[in-house]
């Protein structure tokens, strides 16, 4: 995998919020009711971004309910490899889909880290979220050792390899995140020319395979503050955004700033 700039393409933005292992009925309730009201005081802005939310999995119906009549999308921060069966604690895209789940986080670093999920995993259960008619988030990122080794390419090139070995095809109905671990909840953010490097070296794995529409997204301490000159880049197609998700105005201002510079 090579670093090569691309010019523009004409790729939807998109800003999805990851709520992590946060929430209760109470407070859940309070940030949806917010997020509906910022949604409905900016109607054009949903026109310019796919805007959407991915919930811990007991508060999927609560999200669905209170987000059913709103241009605010969910899904799930997790799929089972799994159609159905004797798995205890997984949780299958079809049940996803009976919430009305339309993302599924896969490969996020926190389930590579804390759950061993191997990069085969992570391509198996993309392709379980697309049979299931889910759109799976792919997450791909390196650690802060790997980056002082000069190994960044590498590793993202290492993660994708089964992603990309599905096709064309499979790869057209997903979105990708580039989430650099050092920056995940760290308070620090790579740099617009940092993240444009990664960004572009997937763009180029993606463009040789036939599948350069596919978005690619940043995530890793965004904020409003940031993600205007991080949207500058050619190829961050929007954000993956983790605790400022949680907070109504705040995720909207970033979702406003992804489209200032369209």
């Amino acid at each position: 995998m090579t670093s090569a700039n691309s010019a523009t393409a004409a790729r939807p933005r998109l800003v999805l919020g990851n709520w992590k292992m946060h929430g209760n009925l109470a407070d859940n309730a309070r940030l949806l009711s917010q997020l509906h009201a910022v949604a409905a005081a900016d109607g054009t802005l949903s026109a310019r971004c796919a805007i959407g939310v991915c919930v811990p999995f007991p508060y999927l119906a609560q999200v669905a309910a209170a987000l059913a009549d709103s241009p605010v999308s969910w899904g799930a921060q997790d799929v089972s490899v799994h159609e159905q069966g004797a798995y205890t604690g997984e949780v299958s895209g079809t049940m996803l889909r009976d919430f009305g789940c339309r993302w599924a986080l896969v490969g996020h670093s926190e389930r590579r880290m804390y759950h061993g999920e191997s990069d085969q995993l992570v391509a198996e259960k993309a392709q379980a979220a697309l049979k299931a008619g889910l759109t799976p988030v792919v997450c791909v990122g390196e650690t802060l050792q790997d980056r002082e080794a000069g190994n960044t390419l590498a590793v993202i090139e290492r993660q994708l390899a089964p992603v990309l070995a599905l096709g064309a095809e499979s790869l057209g109905k997903m979105v990708l995140a580039y989430e650099p671990v050092w920056a995940i909840g760290t308070g620090l953010t790579a740099t617009p020319e940092q993240a444009q490097e990664v960004h572009s070296a997937i763009r180029v794995a993606l463009s040789g395979l036939g599948a350069p529409q596919v978005q690619v997204l940043y995530g890793g301490s965004v904020k409003a503050a940031n993600a205007a000159t991080l949207f500058t880049m050619p190829d961050i197609d929007g954000a993956l955004v983790g605790g400022a998700s949680l907070v109504a105005e705040e995720f909207w201002r970033i979702a406003a700033a992804e489209t200032a510079t369209v």
